[in-house]
């Protein structure tokens, strides 16, 4: 029965109904279900909606929790990771690199820690650091996908190794090609290449799978911008 319970909300969440999941959740009694779990999928919930705070307060409750069996002890290091990641996006670099540096000294997915190790590096304009992390991830797990679309967004916003770039982009998209972040980072590389037209393409794409990401419609007008300024026509930036 508890089981059922939680597949009810879980199948909302992964149905991007993160709203509907959040309040299912929420809705649940003390004992209703797994506790555990529904905290972890509430956590979740918050860090889709970016309300970053209270996700903090979930998932700090987690990674206290004193591990029994190692269902309860991968929900506590899945969590240090997301509060590292969390933890980054709202200023707290020094809370992110502790809890990432214990997660690797306890040896949890490694390419997961190396990838959000990127990620603050990226955040804290150290792109020297950044590049690093991605190439450890791939080195580890060559086909994974945050590391591919990362290294190659990274490399192309700096002007970097552009057709390796192209190459990684690709690769990433190929992969998982209905993934938002994926299509705007293969555009922004045909962006930097000057083909403007392929870029708008997947760019465009992007912006219908995630309206809400800012990122992706500042890449879009710099797109339409160019392809405004050069009547059509593909240009350099």
């Amino acid at each position: 029965m508890e089981e059922q319970i939680s597949d009810k909300g879980i199948n909302l969440y992964r149905s991007g109904k993160y709203s509907d999941a959040l309040a299912f959740f929420l809705s649940l009694a003390p004992g209703e279900g797994d506790d555990l779990e529904n905290a972890y999928y509430i956590g979740l919930c918050y860090m889709k909606l970016k309300r970053y705070e209270d996700a903090l307060v979930y998932m700090e409750q987690i990674v206290t929790v004193v591990a029994s069996d190692d269902i309860t002890r991968e929900r506590m290091l899945q969590c240090r990771l997301l509060l590292a990641v969390v933890y980054t996006i709202t200023g707290r670099n020094r809370l992110a690199e502790f809890e990432l540096k214990s997660l690797l000294e306890t040896g949890y997915r490694p390419a997961s820690v190396y990838a959000a190790m990127a990620y603050i590096s990226w955040n804290q304009n150290n792109y020297d650091k950044c590049i690093e992390y991605y190439e450890k991830v791939l080195d580890i797990e060559p086909d994974n996908i945050t590391a591919l679309n990362g290294l190659g967004f990274v490399l192309a916003s700096l002007d970097k190794d552009l057709t390796r770039a192209l190459m990684l982009s690709k690769r990433a998209h190929d992969a998982s090609p209905e993934s938002a972040a994926c299509l705007d980072t293969l555009g922004w590389v045909y962006f930097k290449l000057g083909l403007m037209k392929e870029a708008e393409s997947f760019i465009r794409k992007a912006q219908e799978k995630d309206s809400s990401s800012p990122e992706i419609a500042d890449h879009l007008r710099l797109v339409q911008d160019n392809l405004n300024s050069n009547n059509g026509i593909g240009g350099s930036r």
